[in-house]
């Protein structure tokens, strides 16, 4: 079993939750002489920095970084260069650790030398009603596809896991994270991990809390990143790196032909409608397996499709900017969104 472990927490502006996730970091019962933590602060404009500070006269096991370029991945590059662990676990905010999080973890990176990270299922917290909706639709497949880190249906390899642990050897065969991806850096990097030959496991016994984001409108904007991103990702690596990513853009491009077409075919009109129907049929059905309340019902139903359109939207700009106009990155959507 490895002897060291550091966790790299990515941050900026996050005084309402750093405090949280630290604690559940003090209360894991892994063994503090061969843990490090390194909170990489993007130059936050709150109380994020001094919080950490404090944390780190208490426990010395703790150190606060300077990420200047303030994104995600430089945080995430910052952190694991200088770390010290055998293995690294990358960390939100937002997130808590269960006590046994850590353990748990190595014991499953230890199972199979091919496996080169391990993750575990996210327990959603919501803390206001927009919250628990987002979470239960979350939750679902038909909300976020086969994401069995989210959803908990399935346990075994995976293609990629959220708050992810790496043996170190990963690092020093396939490199960083990809410092041009404001989002969906750790799909990337998950998928350049398994194409060079390492496996990612996905155990139920590895938990993890996460607070969801409380609003609709930094939903639709989380998402449409995430679609806009994955072209660049698909673009960079010459290839479509999951089919799922595929049938939100392929719901919206229905959507908009759809009305389209169905203005000048009665018949089309018919079957536009029909295809919509069985969505909405199956995505009330997914959201009363979530909740039975018809009000909480709706909510989710409304949720998924904020998901899928949102990503689909943003997949088809991707298309348009990355594929047919050959552009490069739009300096718009490097822009921090939380």
């Amino acid at each position: 079993m490895p002897k060291t472990v550091s966790i790299v927490i990515p941050c900026r502006n996050e005084e309402q939750y750093i405090s949280k996730c630290l604690d559940s970091i003090i209360t894991t019962t892994f063994p503090k002489d061969r843990l490090e933590v390194l909170v990489c602060d993007g130059q936050s404009t709150d109380k994020s920095q001094q919080i950490v500070l404090s944390y780190c006269d208490d426990h010395p096991y703790i150190k606060l970084l300077n990420n200047e370029k303030q994104t995600t991945q430089y945080g995430l590059n910052l952190g694991i260069k200088n770390s010290n662990g055998d293995v690294v676990i990358i960390l939100g905010a937002h997130a808590e650790l269960y006590p046994d999080y850590i353990e748990k973890s190595l014991i499953v990176l230890g199972k199979d030398g091919e496996i080169g990270c391990a993750g575990g299922l996210i327990e959603s917290v919501y803390e206001n009603l927009t919250s628990e909706i987002i979470s239960l639709a979350m939750s679902s497949r038909f909300g976020v596809g086969d994401a069995y880190f989210r959803t908990g249906e399935q346990e075994g390899f995976v293609d990629t896991v959220a708050f992810g642990a790496y043996k170190r050897e990963v690092f020093e065969k396939i490199g960083f994270f990809d410092e041009d991806l404001v989002r969906n850096q750790d799909d990337e990097f998950n998928y350049r991990l398994t194409k060079a030959g390492y496996k990612i496991y996905l155990s139920k016994v590895i938990r993890s809390k996460y607070f969801v984001r409380g609003s609709f409108k930094k939903l639709f904007r989380q998402y449409y990143q995430y679609g806009y991103w994955k072209v660049f990702v698909s673009k960079k690596h010459k290839t479509i790196t999951t089919l799922r990513q595929l049938v939100p853009l392929l719901f919206v491009l229905f959507l908009i032909f759809g009305v389209i077409m169905s203005l000048f075919n009665f018949y089309l009109l018919i079957s536009f409608l029909g295809v919509f129907f069985i969505y909405f049929l199956l995505a009330f059905i997914f959201a009363f397996m979530q909740v039975k309340s018809m009000a909480k019902v709706l909510q989710v139903v409304w949720t998924f499709l904020i998901l899928h359109v949102s990503y689909g939207l943003g997949y088809l700009e991707g298309v348009f900017k990355f594929v047919l106009l050959n552009q490069q990155i739009s300096l718009g959507k490097t822009e921090l969104t939380r």
